[in-house]
């Protein structure tokens, strides 16, 4: 009797729920509780906001989508728990959940505890990012702007032309004592948050696979600086959360080297767990939708961009996830209807190479396909999402239907099924 009554306070304080189904690292591989742990994911960034009781929520709608990757074997999600800025920031989702330094919207952070507990019901983890070197939510660059005051020299997307004054706005968050408090203030708030729902504080809860610094942070001409900014925020997340992993969120390498970014170097810091590597042929001109003989050379060039990524986390010690990688449909056309013959191949490419690696005791553990598009739907294939169109995969600042995989693909589900069944092979 005495022991019930212990348990019961235990679990009423969430310490025994924080006992035990944390994600580990150990040697080269993920455990939790001593068995492997290894995954095919996707990235369901907005799920946050459909978790909101407030505008843009919708609650069933995220029970159907997180049923409906459950039914795909898609156990891990890598969700965006971050967004800054005004409701009138051009290039980025709506509501927003820091309208200024340290103010929240309630509703956004009560969605963020309703789509955990919803996850952990399904056995889901989730890696958890921070913050953004983009504007589709907010970002480095929301953070300076507030810190001084100035105007964030938003690219035109639509227009072409260079992202330079952009690009060097947000590298200079590295640099800016203020915005990066900023930053620091939102993720000790974060992760000593107490869930409104199950009463457990993030940093207890094991639904949680890992923090991550932010989404494709890069160095460009601040690399020291932003080294400099990856151990101390690695560091300060270790200092309140002794639990979690930590991850970084950088593409690896990229297919540019003016953008600062290295493997090896960016992950070094021993409060950084394991490696992220994101993989864009389209977006690295390494594929032309319109043109189908670049595709194999796509591949190739895939093969060996990743080797060269193992090789370095070899070297660092510690696993390597495909976090993101993604086809447009078929001639790049962005209707729901299109086909998608060569995001069906890639993807099963990409998954085949996972697997080989996780079966052979490789360093790549788990992969992310960007991403989960469901039963949402562009209102306008092929332009800028705006306020009250649905929310899919593809974020504010990019042409919607570009990457997103909806329940409807009934080929690409087909693959995703097959790779997600052989983990348990």
């Amino acid at each position: 009797m005495r022991k019930i009554f212990v348990l019961a306070l235990l679990l009423c304080s969430g310490l025994a729920f924080a006992q035990e189904g944390f994600v580990t690292v150990e040697g080269l591989g993920f455990e939790i509780d001593g068995s492997p742990y290894k995954y095919i994911g996707t990235n369901f960034w907005y799920g946050m906001n459909l978790g909101s009781t407030g505008e843009g929520g919708d609650r069933d709608r995220l029970n159907r989508e997180l049923d409906r990757m459950t039914d795909m074997g898609l156990k891990n999600l890598r969700v965006m728990a971050a967004s800054e800025g005004a409701e009138d920031s051009p290039y980025q989702n709506k509501p927003i959940l820091q309208t200024a330094p340290g103010v929240y919207n309630e509703d956004l952070l009560v969605g963020l505890d309703y789509f955990l507990v919803e996850m952990g019901k399904r056995d889901m983890k989730a890696v958890v990012c921070l913050g953004n070197f983009w504007m589709w939510s907010g970002g480095f660059p929301q953070y300076v702007s507030w810190a001084d005051g100035s105007e964030i020299p938003y690219p035109d997307v639509m227009g072409g032309g260079t992202w330079d004054p952009f690009i060097n706005y947000a590298q200079s968050f590295y640099n800016n004592k203020k915005a990066m408090k900023m930053y620091f203030d939102f993720v000790k708030f974060i992760i000593n948050r107490t869930n409104s729902i199950s009463g457990v504080k993030y940093k207890n809860d094991p639904t949680i696979m890992a923090w991550q610094l932010a989404n494709e942070p890069r160095g460009y001409k601040q690399v020291p600086a932003f080294r400099a900014w990856v151990n101390q925020t690695a560091k300060l997340i270790k200092k309140h959360d002794k639990k979690h992993l930590v991850c970084l969120g950088t593409e690896g390498d990229t297919a540019a080297d003016y953008s600062g970014n290295d493997l090896y170097e960016d992950n070094l810091s021993p409060d950084v767990d394991y490696a992220t590597t994101h993989v864009w042929i389209q977006n690295w001109a390494w594929y032309d939708p319109k043109n189908e003989a670049s595709y194999e050379d796509a591949k190739q060039l895939t093969i060996e961009y990743l080797e060269g990524q193992q090789e370095k986390a070899r070297k660092l010690g510690k696993p390597l996830v495909i976090e993101e990688f993604g086809v447009s449909r078929d001639n790049g056309d962005f209707r729901n209807t299109a086909p998608v013959s060569y995001r069906d191949d890639y993807y099963g490419f990409i998954f085949n190479y996972t697997l080989n690696s996780i079966k052979a005791g490789g360093i790549i553990q788990g992969c992310n396909f960007w991403s989960w598009g469901g039963e949402g739907r562009p209102s306008n294939p092929g332009q800028l999402w705006e306020k009250g169109d649905d929310l899919i995969g593809d974020p504010a600042h990019e042409l919607q239907g570009w990457y997103s995989v909806y329940d409807t693909d009934a080929t690409t589900i087909e693959v995703i099924k097959s790779a997600t069944s052989q983990l348990e092979d």
